[in-house]
């Protein structure tokens, strides 16, 4: 059956990219409804589903708009609803983009399971794929292959080319607990990428307690000053290639945290899918595209 909030539950912070402090609540919503992003900030019509057709950009997190309305970085939450069995929800958000909060999916799964889900009287529906489907993208590498098996799972390889990262695999099906394995496990970027970052106007909310930063190559002082300043932090220093990070949650915390985007990613198919998803080097671009494919073909069936 299908399963909804049993109470509201509020965040509020700012947003990785743009910085800007949000209030967000996510509510109970009507059986069959999915989830929704309501800004509220703009007006009570001003909804957007969560669907991959909606998604409108990629750079970083994932954007879904409609109607003028647009609401960014919502794979965390995406992640915790579809990992703990949320099939309808309403987010009501005062602002563009959804609270980075710690980095991770926890705040969430914290919040909803304090008091757990509450059921509806209606059939949870699945989408099963008919053959199987293989998308590879030939300027990244990356590639997603999808199969019928009677067992959902996801299988996913990361590769960065990363002395301090190596190749890291990491799999996803009934026997892993979502609520310790993955949903602790906190965004990242490479040092190298900060400067571009912020000078395209992203991570404006990023800090040290909320991203893991991965150093590849030796760092000069003037350097390690400028990030000072660009995440307001009072001492930064590298050690074992990680900026400041003095304890990951998992030695491989890097492919699980991608493991935990990329159940978000395909929570915006709208519905649990009923197989096999073996993924490598894939990212939000590569996921959204095979979501908004797979809706536009005849290969997922409704059940």
């Amino acid at each position: 059956m299908q399963h909804t909030l049993k109470q509201p539950y509020t965040f509020n912070g700012k947003g990785l990219h743009t910085g800007v402090v949000t209030t967000m609540t996510i509510r109970p919503a009507e059986p069959g409804s999915g989830i929704c992003f309501r800004r509220t900030d703009i007006g009570s019509d001003a909804v957007v589903k969560a669907l991959a057709t909606n998604v409108t950009s990629t750079d970083r997190g994932t954007t879904i708009s409609c109607e003028g309305a647009s609401v960014s970085t919502i794979e965390h939450l995406m992640s915790a609803a579809a990992a703990l069995g949320v099939d309808n929800m309403m987010v009501d958000i005062d602002g563009p983009e959804v609270p980075i909060l710690d980095g991770s999916a926890l705040p969430y799964v914290k919040a909803i399971l304090a008091d757990g889900l509450a059921g509806q009287d209606a059939e949870r529906r699945t989408l099963a794929p008919q053959r199987p489907f293989h998308f590879e993208d030939d300027a990244s590498g990356a590639t997603i292959d999808i199969y019928p098996t009677e067992e959902c799972e996801m299988q996913l390889t990361v590769d960065f080319n990363s002395k301090v990262l190596g190749v890291q695999r990491f799999k996803y099906d009934a026997s892993v607990d979502y609520v310790s394995q993955i949903a602790p496990c906190r965004t990242f970027c490479f040092f190298h990428e900060l400067e571009f970052l912020a000078s395209k106007g992203l991570i404006k909310g990023g800090d040290m307690d909320n991203a893991i930063v991965i150093v590849e190559h030796p760092v000069d002082n003037a350097t390690l000053e400028r990030m000072r300043s660009l995440f307001h932090a009072e001492q930064l220093e590298v050690r074992e290639g990680y900026l400041n990070n003095l304890h990951l949650h998992f030695p491989d915390e890097i492919v699980r945290h991608k493991m935990l985007d990329m159940i978000g990613d395909f929570a915006l198919l709208g519905a649990p899918i009923k197989g096999t998803i073996i993924a490598c080097k894939t990212g939000h671009r590569i996921n959204t595209a095979v979501c908004k494919s797979l809706l536009q073909s005849d290969i997922l069936k409704l059940l």
